[in-house]
């Protein structure tokens, strides 16, 4: 029988059942920006690593996209999927084993004009050691791990 205990206590924990299906973000952001807030365009045109400015920003799947000009901007604006990170920025490594962790701008490799962030110095070695098979397992993961398969 329901007891209005009972009745009061399921009802307090209703909204919590959503917050345990919650789906990651498509795009990870870090410290409210895309990527970190690091230049997607950067990595290809300089092959650094070059953090963007809040200056120059535009908002793209849901994120905010920092860059580190006016003209990259415009770039990324026209073609955002040849230049955001693959699997939203999340870590192509963890990706590839069947989970979702926080790429660091900082660890990333571009392979097959893609490009690909790593959660640490570990995952980016296990990588490298295997990027095409990795990629092709990533590519099989993404769309579960984020839960939109």
């Amino acid at each position: 029988m329901l007891t209005r205990r009972t009745f009061v206590a399921a009802a307090a924990l209703l909204p919590l059942a959503g917050v345990a299906r919650a789906k990651p973000p498509v795009v990870c952001a870090l410290e409210g920006a895309a990527i970190g807030g690091y230049d997607p365009v950067a990595y290809f045109t300089e092959g650094v690593a070059r953090r963007g400015s809040a200056e120059h920003r535009l908002k793209w799947r849901g994120a905010v996209w920092h860059f580190s000009s006016a003209q990259n901007r415009e770039v990324f604006e026209r073609m955002p999927r040849a230049y955001a990170p693959r699997y939203g920025g999340y870590c192509a490594y963890a990706m590839a084993r069947g989970f979702a962790a926080k790429g660091d701008p900082d660890l990333w490799r571009i392979h097959n004009g893609r490009l690909y962030l790593v959660h640490d110095r570990r995952a980016l070695n296990q990588w490298l050691s295997d990027i095409s098979g990795h990629v092709e397992r990533a590519d099989g993961n993404w769309l579960a791990v984020l839960g939109r398969k």
